[in-house]
């Protein structure tokens, strides 16, 4: 059971890691590279493309979140790297609900003059979000190995 529940948790995690890095690696500057001075029609397809996708990440996190605790109440002698990827989860989804609930309102109302600044706080947050998330994720597989 503690195998499943590994194979659960790392999978989902790794899921999520692979779909940040691939938005935020290939997808982002691909759209920049094929809009080119179309800000706009860039910014639009991009919110199209974010549309709707908040609430599959936090059921995501949430799984994540649930199984890690289980390998936590599985697994008591390694507990405290499981509190730690607890608390890089914990920070990487404090940064996930600032994106969705206060960066996203704002930079799809933004102007033109505003949007620059939005776009750089949002590579920044992406990053650190990416880094958090990615060092749960390392932490969890090289449990298995400790």
């Amino acid at each position: 059971m503690t195998a499943l529940i590994a194979i659960v948790h790392a999978g989902l995690a790794a899921a999520w890691v692979g779909g940040m890095a691939y938005s935020l690696f290939v997808v982002q500057p691909k759209l920049k590279k094929f809009f080119g001075p179309a800000e706009d029609d860039r910014e639009a397809l991009t919110a199209v493309i974010a549309s709707g996708n908040r609430w599959k990440v936090l059921g995501l996190i949430m799984v994540i979140a649930a199984t890690g605790l289980a390998l936590l109440l599985l697994d008591t002698e390694r507990w405290w790297l499981h509190v730690i990827k607890a608390v890089l989860l914990l920070a990487a989804t404090a940064i996930f609900w600032y994106v969705s609930w206060r960066h996203w309102p704002r930079r799809v109302f933004a102007t033109s003059t505003e949007r620059p600044s939005l776009q750089r706080q949002l590579l920044t947050l992406a990053i650190i979000m990416l880094t958090l998330a990615g060092t749960a994720f390392a932490l969890g597989v090289a449990s298995v190995h400790l």
